[in-house]
């Protein structure tokens, strides 16, 4: 491997320089049948495949350096422009082909060493095409895209239409690179020789190579050969298949005619059953007409209740399938409207546990009301005790000030009067000091007291605040109760709706159980109109008001229909009904018109 990249490094910079050579030369434009341009690229493609991992697949295995080359788009946004007109060529079948088109292409923006450098810049994700110690991965890749740089001179002008790429040999030719020995120097003769051998070994490597890919080549010739034999085996044993498939459509044939005829013969059988039911059916209807004849009394008008009788048995033979529609709709109505029963069931037990809770809550919030009315009166007993004793104290405060200005007063008419009794005075005046001192203290006593009430009051002042601003969150809630009253005479209202709602529609699925029956035992000989679906109706289409749970959905045995239960009250009896249904006003005023014309 180091032998083989020392070659084609020398080969890279031989190419080079006979190309730089070439083009000063002829001028620096250069076309794609220039020889030195084109074993340029052949020494490049050497390069680029030194080293390159094989891919193997179930064609065989592929060896492209194009995959490498597809990752300059990646990495430099500029080399899009090239990968989509390589992309682009719809002469370009293989990998090869569109590596050979990538260099073109690079050479001629004068970019080609830029995109290798950033190749050889990027290692790691080279490692997923390249072995270890291929060229690309070493320092020759940097010797090579330095290299390079130098073609940035020329200008190339190279014409890809046309050009098979795809099938071209890429073989070097070592006839523009060797020279006559006899014409070196002296002092380069040496050099060129070490040139000359370290060609002759890079041809002996090439050679060697070229035999391996010979050897690959004649394997898969082998494998192909193999696989063409199993393919004509297959394709013989798809030629008998073929024949027994032959046969087997020409029995399928013989008994499709078989059948054929069977179902001919059937078809007659069931013609002439339908000729025998259909005058079994006229029979029947010539009853039926002798019957209305009977009741209108009218032997004139028989011909025309007749012709009427067959106009309504054809669109009888029509409302067969429609009915049956009818019945799943109705059984869907049926499921519906049970559906809608245990929701409405389940929003009552709903509204009836808000209303325990709401009645909880009212009678949760008396109770503190009361309690705090209570302690109100209780706090405002106990501030009027504390008014009382503090004017009790203040009486007994100025009772003592008076009769220790009282004692004053009479200690210093004595002093005056009894000048010479001091002895015995100041005896008195020490007791009289001793009293004062006493009434001091009570006096000082007193007014810690006071000054105690004092705090209590302020205190009981603060509870009176707090009583207050209690008082107003209780007018709150007796607003909030008032709503939640309000809230629940609305919520019972909803509710007897609700129950009225539950009732009546009751009352309608025992009606409509009736009515499946019915129309189960008449199902077989009905037809008529189309009937609307539930989901397509959502106003009454005679007064135009909206379905609600109140204002229920009622079809029109006539024409179809929805309406509401005020527009379709009425009942007659129709010919397809044994009993008498519901129409809408309309159907009910049209068909009296026809009962009085015909009786008339």
């Amino acid at each position: 491997m180091m032998e083989e990249r020392a070659n084609l490094m020398h080969m890279m910079k031989l190419s080079i320089k006979v190309l730089l050579q070439s083009a000063m030369s002829l001028g620096r434009s250069l076309d794609t049948d220039h020889a030195p341009l084109q074993q340029f690229f052949v020494v490049m493609e050497h390069c680029l495949k030194h080293g390159l991992k094989v891919k193997k697949s179930f064609i065989g295995q592929n060896k492209s350096f194009f995959g490498p080359l597809e990752l300059v788009e990646k990495l430099c946004p500029e080399a899009s422009d090239i990968a989509t007109s390589v992309k682009n060529l719809p002469e370009l079948k293989t990998a090869v082909g569109r590596g050979r088109a990538w260099l073109y292409l690079a050479l001629m923006q004068k970019k080609l060493a830029d995109y290798l450098k950033v190749l050889v810049d990027n290692k790691h994700l080279l490692s997923e095409f390249y072995e270890p110690e291929a060229l690309m991965m070493e320092e020759e890749g940097m010797v090579i895209v330095g290299l390079l740089v130098g073609l940035n001179v020329l200008d190339a002008n190279l014409c890809l239409k046309g050009e098979d790429l795809d099938s071209q040999v890429g073989v070097i030719d070592f006839s523009l690179y060797l020279k006559d020995v006899q014409e070196l120097d002296g002092g380069k003769e040496q050099e060129r020789i070490t040139d000359v051998l370290d060609q002759k070994n890079y041809v002996e490597e090439l050679n060697r190579h070229l035999s391996c890919t010979v050897g690959d080549l004649q394997a898969k010739i082998d494998s192909l050969e193999k696989t063409n034999s199993k393919l004509q085996e297959e394709l013989s044993a798809a030629e008998g298949r073929i024949c027994s498939l032959q046969e087997e459509q020409h029995q399928l044939r013989e008994q499709n005619e078989l059948i054929r005829e069977r179902s001919e013969k059937s078809v007659e059988i069931t013609k002439q059953d339908t000729k025998v039911e259909l005058d079994t059916y006229k029979q029947t209807r010539q009853g039926l007409d002798e019957m209305y004849s009977d009741v209108w009394k009218q032997l004139k008008e028989e011909k025309r209740v007749r012709l009427e009788l067959e106009k309504e048995l054809e669109l009888q033979i029509g409302m067969k399938t429609e009915m049956e529609i009818a019945m799943k709709l109705l059984e869907k109505d049926t499921h519906e409207k049970q559906d809608t029963l245990v929701a409405l069931r389940q929003q009552l037990e709903e509204v009836k546990a808000i209303n325990l809770q709401m009645f909880r809550k009212v009678q949760n919030a008396e109770s503190s009301l009361q309690q705090k009315n209570e302690t109100i009166t209780s706090f405002e007993g106990r501030t009027n005790q504390v008014l009382s004793n503090m004017k009790q104290m203040e009486e007994r405060l100025q009772h003592s000030e008076r009769a220790r200005q009282g004692a004053e007063e009479q200690s210093h008419k004595l002093q005056q009067e009894l000048g010479g009794r001091v002895g015995a005075l100041q005896q008195q005046l020490a007791q009289l000091h001793a009293q004062c001192s006493s009434l001091e203290k009570e006096l000082k006593s007193e007014k810690e007291q006071r000054q105690a009430l004092q705090r209590e009051l302020q205190h009981e002042k603060d509870n009176s605040s707090l009583l207050q601003t209690e008082l107003q969150q209780v007018k709150g809630l007796k607003k909030e109760l008032r709503e939640l009253q309000d809230e629940k005479v609305e919520l019972q209202k909803v509710c007897d709706e609700q129950e009225q709602a539950l009732q009546e529609m009751g009352l309608h699925l025992s009606q409509s159980k009736l009515k499946m029956e019915d129309i189960k035992e008449v199902n077989k000989a009905l037809k008529g109109h189309t009937w609307l679906k539930d989901d397509e109706a959502t106003h009454c289409k005679q007064c135009e008001k909206e379905f609600s749970i109140s204002r229920r959905k009622h079809h029109c045995r006539n024409c179809g229909h929805i309406f509401c239960n005020t527009c379709s009250s009425n009942e007659l009896a129709l010919p397809s009904y044994p009993k008498p249904v519901r129409v809408c006003d309309s159907c009910h005023t049209l068909l009296l018109q026809r009962c009085s014309s015909t009786a008339s």
